[in-house]
């Protein structure tokens, strides 16, 4: 099915250069190549660990930084926060006054560090995105844009199903997190689904760990509260380790007139992962595919920049994933924290019946 639907971002017309903070495998594997494969400039990147800095700087071909300092001082440059959520504050508070900036996500370790943010954010006048790139992968995109044009109807139902297995010894650092799968992976979702339906009345949430596993929770089931006339829930698991098979990562999003079905490819088989697909059906009608042109790594990556700069540069009116609205995603995954976290209703017991004892 070929697609009429915009599966990307306009591009700036005149892109600034970027400086990369931080050096991490994300940098390498999706910043970094998604800025090459948009041709964005990237003045240079920075690392507390110079080896780590001037080993990605060679493979991209760009500069390292010696110093913050040096990295900061890049004139006309919009700065990409590849950072842990604990770094961001100190670093926000040094860039220059009203420069563009992007954050990565979650916007701080918890709501109180995103508070902070959005704090300095607004004192320091910055033009600050959190890079919630899913809602800007070419899938979701397209699913956008399908919605936007009543291909679905009113969406009543929408269902994030994730049952995989996560190699989460690739990130050695989440040991000893206190929160892991909400913080740093189903916030994703979250945050696509405020994207679709805004912000639900409330939550209802459980994460858990692995008895098998390393980290705080690899397992979270949700359901987000939207009224009487929307189901939306959220199953993820990350411990699914017996082949392929029956594993998947999908999202549904339903409504009155059609249904959407998309697969999120590198979440199967991590890191090498599988295309993305988009199916969408409607009443009367077959399932159709629609013809992707990119997959959410790294192509997402590149619409999250080309938003911030065409801010910057006057060409978008709004950030998609400003702090402002990033800080109420921020609010959603608290919640669900704080939900997890409070103990079950209690299943009335059954009564007894002492009529048989005085008969």
């Amino acid at each position: 099915m070929p697609s009429t639907l915009a599966q990307s971002w306009p591009v700036p017309a005149a892109p600034r250069p970027i400086v990369v903070i931080g050096a991490g495998g994300i940098v390498s594997d999706a910043h970094l190549p998604a800025y090459r494969l948009a041709g964005f400039p990237v003045a240079g990147v920075f690392d507390l660990d110079p080896v780590r800095a001037q080993a990605t700087a060679d493979r991209f071909e760009t500069l390292a930084f010696s110093s913050l300092d040096a990295a900061l001082g890049i004139e006309g440059a919009v700065f990409d926060l590849a950072l842990p959520p604990s770094a961001h504050a100190a670093v926000l508070r040094q860039i220059p006054e009203g420069s563009g900036v992007l954050i990565q996500k979650p916007m701080g370790a918890d709501l109180d560090g995103a508070r902070e943010i959005l704090t300095i954010a607004r004192r320091r006048k910055l033009r600050a995105a959190v890079n919630f790139q899913l809602r800007f992968a070419p899938m979701m995109l397209a699913l956008k844009g399908a919605v936007e044009r009543g291909w679905l109807g009113r969406i009543v139902d929408v269902e994030m199903h994730v049952n995989v297995m996560t190699p989460w010894d690739l990130w050695p650092f989440l040991q000893g997190m206190p929160r892991v799968e909400i913080a740093v992976h189903s916030i994703h979702y979250l945050d696509l689904i405020r994207s679709f339906l805004g912000d639900p009345l409330g939550v209802h949430a459980k994460t858990l760990g692995h008895p098998q596993s390393a980290v705080a929770q690899t397992r979270t089931s949700a359901i987000l509260d939207y009224g009487a006339e929307v189901r939306c829930l959220m199953s993820v698991n990350h411990n699914h380790d017996f082949g392929r098979r029956f594993q998947d990562c999908s999202i549904r999003v339903e409504g009155t007139e059609g249904a959407a079905i998309a697969k999120l490819g590198v979440n199967l088989d991590y890191p090498r992962g599988e295309p993305d697909e988009l199916w969408i059906g409607r009443k009367g009608g077959a399932w159709r595919q629609v013809e992707l042109d990119g997959t959410w790594f790294p192509h997402a990556f590149i619409g999250t920049m080309a938003n911030l700069q065409r801010v910057v540069s006057g060409e978008d009116a709004s950030l998609v994933s400003g702090v402002e609205d990033a800080w109420r995603t921020m609010a959603l995954v608290e919640a669900c924290f704080e939900s997890s976290a409070l103990p079950a209703h209690p299943i009335a017991s059954l009564p007894k019946d002492d009529t048989l004892d005085r008969e």
